[in-house]
């Protein structure tokens, strides 16, 4: 009887030793939730209201500057994603090249992009739910049948954030052009296209002009997106 007792005993405690184990390996791989990126990207809630007259990269910059300073993001050194194109007297300058190397955060704390290579492409977590203001709002969308959509985002830039060749002005004249005449080349911010999901959040199609009309018509409101380059 003490025989079986002791077996039973040692069997138990066996059993004991093996659970506590199993708990704390378990316990030990769980995975943990990433810790929010500070604010690193955002939409604009609010373009210049000059159809893409920006007032050329200073104007854009110094937008975003002042929005990232109105959720406290100020202290960081903000850059809008836009292109311009070669003229007579200055070189092209790329979006890609103004942004820094990432990692960039929403106004939720959700990365979009690792990196500059997560972040082209079908890559990033640039979509709907992801591509918010700089309050954390989103952007009126086609996809979601918000009235008026806004889903379009100036950036003069082709898929691989390049700015485009000079002999096709896609940047309304560098960000100084509220005219009808002329066209910007916008990515969509819900990356939607139609009956097909999946197109570029930096390169869509060109406005039908430079006015803040034509912006609208073609489904934007002069919106862009802001990066910190820190």
């Amino acid at each position: 009887m003490q025989n079986k007792l002791g077996k039973l005993f040692y069997t138990f405690s066996v059993l004991s030793v093996f659970s506590i184990m199993l708990t704390q390996n378990v316990g030990a791989q769980a995975p943990t939730a990433p810790d929010p990126l500070p604010l690193g990207f955002f939409v604009t809630s609010v373009g210049l209201g000059d159809g893409a007259n920006l007032g050329g990269l200073e104007g854009a910059d110094a937008h975003c500057q002042a929005l990232a300073e109105s959720v406290d993001a100020g202290d960081r050194d903000w850059r809008a994603y836009l292109s311009t194109q070669a003229t007579d007297g200055a070189v092209a300058i790329n979006a890609i090249d103004r942004i820094g190397q990432g990692p960039w955060g929403n106004a939720k704390g959700v990365a979009i992009a690792a990196n500059i290579e997560a972040l082209l492409y079908d890559n990033s977590n640039l979509r709907r739910e992801h591509s918010l203001t700089e309050n954390g709002d989103l952007v009126n969308s086609r996809a979601a049948g918000d009235a008026p959509n806004k889903h379009d985002a100036l950036t003069g830039s082709q898929i691989v954030g390049t700015a485009y060749g000079a002999e096709e002005d896609m940047t309304c004249s560098n960000w100084t052009s509220n005219s009808e005449d002329g066209k910007a080349r916008v990515g969509h911010i819900d990356r939607h296209r139609g009956a097909i999901p999946g197109s570029p959040w930096n390169s869509a199609h060109p406005s039908r002009g430079c006015s803040q009309e034509n912006l609208q018509s073609s489904g934007g409101d002069g919106l862009f997106y802001c990066f910190a380059a820190d």
